[in-house]
């Protein structure tokens, strides 16, 4: 969970205002309709400087959000990616999580945006793994959730916006109120989709699974990022529907995000996943992705952009 500290400044529609007046108006579209894209991205203090990680690769994915929702965002995808790193040194973080958020502002209410300015902002703070730090190391307890991971026939799911995370709100709010770290949403059709804001992945006789694109899913940055490093390797990756007996029957398990990072899964609704513990492949996996973010890899520095 973030906390803020109320304290430093935010990239508010191209000017830095202080953090405590950040502020929208009460009838703004997007409060009303969550009409609005957003991204999730995190910069990484290395010992050769800082760097935001597949920083183009989040800005692409924001316009493309927008445009699905017919926003167009008045800058730059240039002036985004830079504000993005004044956001940054303004702020003097060598490492933190950064929000770009888009949405339909003060103009009108009604279900058609078309009139209401775009507002754009970038905050940018301190925060840990999403999962808690032990996630990384011991693995979390996840359950199914009773809720179904929206259905692409009803949102665009390959898309942040907003507004769709109410589905994972519910989610959460569910495995969380049952005792459980996090939850697994199904698709429509019952096969494993993903976590409310994670990807997931299940390893069985040393080759790699995750669910394919039409089980409803975002695809994640962290996830092909994951699915690259696998292969380069020498692993097996295999997209596919996945079934609930699939993932419960595992050797290892593991959820990718920017929030979440790379999470290992030890339990599934009391049901121990492998070991119950960080599995082999998982380990190889993490210390790659961790070098990488930590420019120890040569060969993954595209990835990196230096604030």
């Amino acid at each position: 969970m973030s906390s803020f500290t109320d304290k430093g400044k935010i990239w508010y529609n191209g000017i830095f205002v202080d953090w405590k007046d950040a502020k929208v108006h009460v009838l703004s579209h997007g409060l009303h309709y969550g009409s609005g894209v957003f991204e999730g991205i995190r910069c990484y203090s290395t010992d050769n400087g800082s760097f935001i990680f597949r920083l183009k690769e989040h800005v692409d994915r924001l316009y493309s959000s927008a445009s699905a929702y017919r926003m167009e965002i008045p800058y730059t995808k240039e002036e985004i990616g830079e504000a993005i790193k004044e956001t940054v040194r303004e702020n003097r973080l060598d490492a933190c999580y950064i929000r770009p958020l888009a949405f339909f502002g003060y103009h009108h209410l009604g279900l058609d945006p078309t009139g209401c300015p775009v507002d754009c902002v970038i905050a940018a703070w301190h925060w840990n793994a999403y999962l808690g730090k032990e996630a990384a190391e011991g693995g979390i307890r996840c359950a199914f959730s009773q809720w179904r991971r929206i259905d692409p026939a009803t949102l665009p799911v390959t898309i942040k916006a907003a507004g769709h995370y109410l589905n994972s709100i519910l989610a959460s709010l569910d495995a969380k109120g049952r005792g459980f770290d996090e939850a697994i949403l199904l698709d429509t059709k019952g096969y494993v989709a993903e976590g409310p804001g994670e990807n997931i992945f299940a390893v069985k006789d040393g080759t790699i699974y995750t669910p394919e694109a039409e089980s409803s899913i975002l695809p994640g940055i962290t996830r092909a990022s994951i699915i690259e490093l696998a292969r380069d390797i020498g692993y097996k990756v295999v997209e596919k529907q996945m079934t609930k007996e699939e993932l419960l029957s595992a050797d290892e398990a593991f959820f990718t995000g920017t929030a979440a990072e790379m999470a290992p899964i030890r339990e599934i609704d009391d049901v121990l996943i492998g070991e119950g513990k960080k599995g082999k492949v998982t380990r190889v996996l993490q210390k790659k992705f961790f070098d990488t973010l930590n420019a120890r890899e040569k060969k993954y520095m595209k990835w990196l952009e230096l604030v």
